[in-house]
């Protein structure tokens, strides 16, 4: 018999998601006790979809939905929660997901190396997983890639919502232990199960935002974040093959009965994203009203004690440099006036076409954009879709693609690393950016 605390109750979200049997094969094959996970899955799909080879499987608990009555990942989420009974270790990740070879003996490990250290009485680990690619992608065969990975702010966007993106570990084959993280990512995030009763999902939560959200609750309800020091899980990020919940739900109407005991609810993705992003940006101000107080902050900590934690100011839309170069948190004090010293420069990345690889101005499905400072340490990412690179490409002979940058640190050089149609990721450019490239911009 499995002892009580070897227990893991694994969660995942899955919208019409040809990945998701794969994943669980993968999940259950590569655990070291198959027989101690105990997974809750949201199958989000269709009624002509064939049945789950696994759904008979006592370790398995499945909730049907019909994907038109489907609300989004984090109403998955929530729902998903409902079915934890109790298990001590919690498990999010994604129906896209690999993972490595004794996945939950290494995590338990891990967290509770922590707990018995006295390093942290509720520790998370978590982080955007490297990438893998899936083997149904044409012209590509199924791989695992790339070193263990941080969590950076990219930049703010107009609503003020911290924008998210992943940065290797420096030295990380040397490093013997997790490293502090001011983070957590939806997609791989272990924890006591005690997070399921503490930081429930938010069900009004859609997409962009909810990671942020969570880390806030979860720190100022007295967890801390750590980002694992080796590769546990692998990623798809690209998904060439997918359907995005926002492309089904746009203003659509159920064409018929739906295989749920709820009312069906096929709204617009937009008022979904609306309303979700509205509550995100009332809970960074602390100014969720008293019946959010189940998905507000905690009392254990404080908004402002995550902001001298994290070295972020969100009513300022600040980073400061030791935070955007992902440095292990917490921050350095610093003096109140920091964000004065922290400017916004306006960068142009100049691309000779002739260099580019074949297949990068080909129908491309993005360009990772990298910025970087005279320190080596990256300041931006940003990936340019193909719209956006269509307007730029074609009517002169060299490509200019502008970044704004937030850093008190001057930029000095990019990169350039193009994806082609099939989410194959290509050769990389570098370069310097010469004197007039880049300025500051007078507030």
């Amino acid at each position: 018999m499995p002892l009580a605390e070897d227990l893991i109750f694994v969660s995942i979200a899955s919208y019409r998601d040809a990945q998701l049997v794969p994943t669980v094969e993968d999940l259950l094959a590569k655990a070291t006790h198959p027989e101690r996970l105990r997974i809750g899955i949201c199958w989000q799909h269709s009624a002509e979809d064939p049945p789950l080879p696994f759904q008979d499987d006592p370790r398995l608990r499945i909730l049907d939905v019909d994907w038109r009555a489907s609300r989004g990942a984090c109403w998955a989420r929530a729902e998903i929660m409902k079915l934890w009974q109790g298990e001590p270790w919690f498990l999010q990740t994604d129906s896209h997901c690999r993972f490595a070879t004794g996945w939950d003996r290494r995590m338990i490990e891990m967290a509770a190396g922590l707990i018995q250290s006295g390093t942290s009485a509720k520790p998370i680990l978590s982080t955007y997983a490297a990438p893998f690619t899936p083997a149904t992608i044409p012209m590509a065969k199924e791989r695992l890639a790339g070193d263990p990975q941080s969590m950076a702010v990219q930049t703010f966007t107009d609503d003020g919502i911290p924008q998210l993106k992943p940065l290797g570990i420096p030295n990380w084959r040397k490093r013997t232990r997790p490293l502090h993280a001011r983070f957590l990512s939806a997609g791989f995030l272990f924890t006591p199960g005690s997070f399921v009763e503490e930081v429930p999902y938010d069900p009004d939560l859609y997409f962009f935002g909810e990671e942020v959200s969570m880390t806030l609750r979860a720190y100022t309800n007295g967890y801390d974040l750590f980002h694992p020091h080796e590769n546990l899980v692998w990623h798809d990020y690209v998904r060439a093959y997918a359907t995005r919940h926002w492309e089904d739900h746009a203003e659509i109407e159920a064409a018929a009965p739906v295989r749920t005991q709820e009312k069906a609810k096929t709204q617009d993705w937009k008022h979904l994203d609306t309303r979700s992003r509205e509550k995100v940006t009332r809970q960074l101000a602390g100014e969720l009203s008293v019946e959010d107080t189940r998905f507000g902050l905690g009392r254990v900590r404080s908004l402002a004690d995550y902001e001298a934690y994290a070295g972020i100011s969100f009513r300022l839309r600040k980073v400061q440099d030791y935070t955007r170069r992902a440095a292990e948190p917490p921050n350095p004090p610093l003096p109140a006036d920091w964000p004065e010293r922290i400017y916004t420069w306006l960068v142009r990345v100049v691309v000779d076409p002739a260099l580019l690889p074949k297949g990068a101005l080909d129908e491309p499905l993005f360009w990772y954009v990298a910025i970087f400072d005279e320190e080596a340490n990256e300041i931006l990412r940003r990936d340019f879709p193909r719209k956006e690179l269509e307007a730029v490409s074609g009517t002169e002979p060299q490509i200019v693609l502008v970044c704004e940058v937030e850093s008190g640190i001057v930029p000095t050089s990019w990169t350039v690393w193009p994806v082609d149609r099939n989410g194959v990721w290509l050769r990389k450019l570098a370069g310097k950016l010469a004197d007039d490239d880049f300025s500051v911009i007078l507030e």
